[in-house]
């Protein structure tokens, strides 16, 4: 017999007031957190957006009375040739650092260590690690004593008879596209790993007891099997390279002209040395925009659901 039937009008009343209380003070515990949550992230979130369409300045008139200009200041973006260089220069730095060069040599460093002893794994580890814990501005700091015009990299070449190379003037973009590399790989082999110690060792050991290869059972069986873990490296990675701003502004500050000028650094020149902050705001949701893009076609191209 069905105990529900039996339970008073009372008794239900009873529990439904309980549970209201209870569901109260969930709500009163957790409104703190809420309350920092609006006004330390939706807040500023909201008046990003609301900036973006101001003429707001820290100079001049307009610093004194901030007006909504609608779009002005995304036609004035798109119309200014210097933001089309950056647009141009963020998707080369992201697609040769980010989605080729730490998700490449992420997944290959894996792959070596997958059956490697504890031991190997461990230094190995240990090494490749050590550069992405390293902040920023040491990496940038690191790499301009590498490839300085008496750097290390110049010394080398003086020694075996070869001349030195203005490395960060001449190859500026590939100069910075490898130290993001060095700094960044890291995270994507520690996402790999995870991923790879998660596939049976039992299907790859079938596999190749079929005849299929070393490459094949890579290709035809462990990437489809982690293909969620790479779209989700690909969106991390994508997203941490569309911020990264002090490797770039120390090591070239966007130069020599514009030719490393990516959209951080272009941001930062509107925002913070023309003094124009509501363009500046405008430019970070073009970025917001591109990174949002970005992570839907590789979704959509992995078919991954989410």
């Amino acid at each position: 017999m069905n105990t529900n039937s039996v339970v008073s009008p009372a008794v239900k009343i009873k529990r439904k007031a309980k549970k209201d209380y209870i569901g109260m003070q969930s709500v009163l515990f957790l409104l703190p957190a809420w309350i920092l949550l609006l006004v330390f992230v939706v807040g500023p979130i909201l008046l990003t957006f609301y900036f973006a369409f101001t003429n707001l300045t820290l100079t001049g008139a307009e610093a004194k009375s901030t007006q909504f200009i609608g779009f002005q200041n995304f036609l004035s973006m798109f119309q200014d040739p210097d933001f089309r260089i950056s647009v141009l220069n963020t998707i080369v730095f992201l697609l040769l650092s980010a989605v080729i060069g730490q998700q490449v040599l992420g997944f290959i460093l894996a792959v070596l260590m997958k059956e490697k002893n504890k031991t190997f794994r461990r230094i190995i580890g240990i090494i490749v690690i050590a550069g992405w814990v390293t902040p920023e501005i040491v990496v940038a700091f690191c790499w301009v004593a590498f490839l300085g015009d008496n750097g290390t990299l110049n010394i080398i070449l003086q020694h075996i008879g070869l001349k030195p190379v203005t490395w960060l003037y001449t190859f500026p973009m590939v100069s910075v596209v490898i130290a993001n590399i060095w700094h960044g790989t890291a995270f994507s082999m520690l996402v790999f790993q995870a991923a790879l110690d998660d596939v049976p060792k039992s299907v790859e050991e079938a596999a190749v007891m079929d005849g299929a290869s070393r490459l094949q059972v890579l290709s035809k069986i462990v990437l489809p099997m982690i293909k969620g873990s790479v779209v989700t490296n690909m969106i991390l990675v994508t997203l941490q390279t569309l911020g990264v701003f002090t490797l770039i502004y120390a090591m070239t500050g966007g130069g020599p002209g514009t030719s490393t000028q990516t959209l951080p650094i272009f941001m930062y020149n509107q925002a913070f040395v023309n003094y124009q902050l509501g363009y500046g705001t405008a430019i970070s949701l073009i970025l917001l925009l591109i990174g949002i893009v970005a992570s839907l076609i590789y979704i959509r191209s992995m078919k991954v659901k989410v």
